[in-house]
């Protein structure tokens, strides 16, 4: 059950303002410094991905100012090599995320809010559990691993169902690593982040809120 106290609402004021104040800095970057961010980030990413070597990853479609690129997809499908596995989400009414196998270009569509989608059978919303890698999206990421999102929820429900051993992994430009981001309990940890300066960053997850 949602937490009304005014403890909780003071909480999600400060996530909108922070997410309000981050949002507009990534809209004000030019477009060249985004395409070398995204290459920079894209270049880490295909490093860990190629050490893992995972068989099944779950990742995103960036859109707009997000980190990593629109061909996102088709470079870690690339550096997954044919044995390997890309799952991609699809936007479900109730804000959840279902999931579908990347089967290269041309296999994207438009779908509501902006964003694109694949077009293969949907898997479930579990099937994101089976991961041994996620890449995910986010706002900002604190040194604790909490993540700031979008505001619906969705990449916390996709988070709460990956393994116990899986990589979960946030892009994000420079400056979006931060001390402290305010955080609700239902709010899920990621274990590491990618920045385009810095690189693979794992944090400390363990170390509890506040």
């Amino acid at each position: 059950m949602p937490d009304f106290s005014d403890e909780a609402e003071a909480v999600v004021a400060a996530k909108t303002e922070l997410r309000a104040v981050l949002l507009a800095r990534r809209r004000s970057l030019p477009a060249e410094t985004r395409i070398a961010a995204a290459g920079l980030v894209q270049a880490q990413l295909v490093d860990l991905v190629r050490r893992m070597r995972p068989h099944l990853a779950a990742s995103y479609v960036p859109v707009g100012s997000e980190p990593g690129g629109g061909d996102l997809p088709d470079v870690l499908r690339t550096a997954l090599g044919p044995a390997g596995q890309l799952l991609l989400p699809a936007l479900c009414p109730d804000l959840d995320l279902d999931w579908a196998t990347y089967s290269g270009p041309g296999s994207l569509v438009p779908a509501g809010r902006g964003l694109r989608e694949p077009t293969g059978p949907r898997l479930g919303v579990t099937a994101v559990g089976a991961a041994d890698l996620i890449v995910v999206p986010a706002v900002a990421v604190d040194t604790r691993g909490v993540r700031l999102g979008r505001g619906g929820g969705s990449y916390d429900r996709a988070l709460a169902r990956a393994g116990v051993g899986t990589l979960t992994v946030a892009l994000l430009h420079d400056g979006e690593l931060i001390e402290e981001t305010p955080a609700l309990p239902h709010d899920q940890r990621v274990r590491a982040v990618i920045t385009p300066a810095a690189g693979l960053r794992l944090l400390t997850t363990d170390r509890p809120p506040g």
